[in-house]
């Protein structure tokens, strides 16, 4: 099976910051799940389908890079699926606390699955979903901030 790891998120947009992740962290993985969570309690501007296609159309170049779908505790997911590592990005020091309280109860819950944190580098330091989508929905061009190989264009936002 190899080392396995899933990144988890509600790429709500994607961004380059986390394609970044990704793509530094491929030489540490056989393979990388970038798993979209579905909460029903909090309110996306694009479909999970529509964000797993935006998800696939970036990493199409690479075949070691799957995307899912996910409902509940990611732990959960990767207990049922075997996969031993959760990759997290870290992008401040209000992430990292936040981040390091989930890996540590994730860590009491299921003891076998660790957890991989990666800095971002610094020019993504301030990108993040919700300010990509703030950009988008007032018509701004957020393109800088979205990967090369994504046209976002394509999708038609829920909301």
């Amino acid at each position: 099976m190899g080392k396995i790891a899933v990144f988890p998120g509600s790429f709500d947009p994607i961004t380059v910051g986390h394609e970044s992740v990704v793509l530094r962290a491929l030489p540490l993985f056989d393979q990388i799940v970038v798993a979209v969570g579905h909460n029903a309690a909090k309110r996306t501007m694009f479909s999970t389908e529509q964000r797993m296609a935006m998800i696939e159309q970036v990493f199409a170049p690479y075949p070691n890079v799957l995307v899912a779908s996910y409902e509940g505790l990611t732990v959960d997911f990767c207990r049922q699926r075997g996969i031993p590592f959760i990759l997290r990005g870290l992008r401040t020091s209000a992430d990292f606390e936040f981040e390091r309280a989930v890996a540590q109860v994730n860590k009491a819950m299921h003891p076998d699955i660790e957890t991989v944190f990666m800095l971002t580098l610094p020019e993504h330091t301030p990108i993040s979903s919700s300010i990509v989508r703030d950009i988008i929905l007032h018509h701004g061009d957020a393109s800088q901030f979205i990967p090369k190989r994504l046209n976002i264009n394509q999708f038609t936002p829920s909301k």
